[in-house]
This record gives structure tokens, C-alpha cells and sequence, in this order.
């Protein structure tokens, strides 16, 4: 939950390229290929000390249902096939938004829980968080 109108938190999310806007600690992303952060099909690539971090593509932005859904291409961080969807819903209740980050990939049995882990804990508590900071002060 987020203490913030769903129209908010999703004018943040939905532009591919500037995640680095909301999530503390990621680097600015390029946009390749000259692309707007917004056209289905575009691939950003975030890098840190020159190196390739993760390249992902825009796979779905649905401005209606306030949904962005995005794939690694590639990665250090060794998950495969992944699919990654952000979606907002807004909250009546005073005015909050609900916002469902989930990923699906395909993983061994013994790297699986690794893998959720690190997602859990390195990927969705922290850009979740940071999405609180920058929305609610």
C-alpha cells in the first residue's frame, strides 16, 4: 500500500526508462535503439562501472489497467525466462494505492528458492520502498 493516488505512483512506473526516479540505488537506464521508454517492444539497459547489470523489454503497458509488464533478456543475475509484471490499483479508502509487483521464471528446484529470495529482498521490498519515499515523503 501506498499512500498516494494510483495515478501517481503509476506516472512513475509507467515510463521505462527512469526507474532510477523511484528505486533508490538503481543507476539511470538507456533506452536502446532510440526508442521512447514507453513503446511496447523497447529494451532498457541499466549498467553499473560499464558492465551490463540487466537488459529487459517493454512486453505490455496498459495505461487502462495501470499494468506494465516487462521480460529479461539478459542478466546477472542468472534467472530464466523471466516475466516481470507491476501493476496499481487504486484504493478509495483515503486515496492509496495497492501496487502487486510479481515475476514468473524458470529455475532448477535447488536454485528456486535462491532466486525468490534474492528477488524478494534485492528487487521488489527495496523498489517498493522506494516508491513510499518518493511518493509519501
Amino acid at each position: 500500500m501506498i499512500n498516494a493516488s494510483a495515478d501517481d505512483v503509476w506516472a512513475l512506473i509507467r515510463d521505462f526508462e527512469h526507474m532510477d526516479g523511484w528505486f533508490d540505488g538503481i543507476p539511470p537506464a538507456v533506452i536502446e535503439d532510440g526508442r521512447a521508454s514507453t513503446e511496447v517492444g523497447c529494451v532498457r539497459r541499466i549498467e553499473v562501472d560499464g558492465q551490463v547489470m540487466v537488459r529487459e523489454r517493454l512486453v505490455a503497458l496498459d495505461d487502462a489497467a495501470r499494468r506494465q509488464v516487462y521480460a529479461i533478456l539478459e542478466s546477472v543475475f542468472g534467472l530464466k525466462d523471466y516475466i516481470g509484471t507491476i501493476t496499481v490499483t487504486p484504493v478509495t479508502d483515503g486515496n492509496r494505492a495497492f501496487v502487486e509487483w510479481t515475476g514468473v521464471f524458470e529455475a532448477d528446484a535447488a536454485e528456486a528458492e535462491a532466486s525468490i529470495a534474492m528477488l524478494r529482498d534485492s528487487v521488489y521490498l527495496p523498489g517498493l520502498q522506494g516508491l513510499r519515499t518518493r511518493l509519501e515523503g
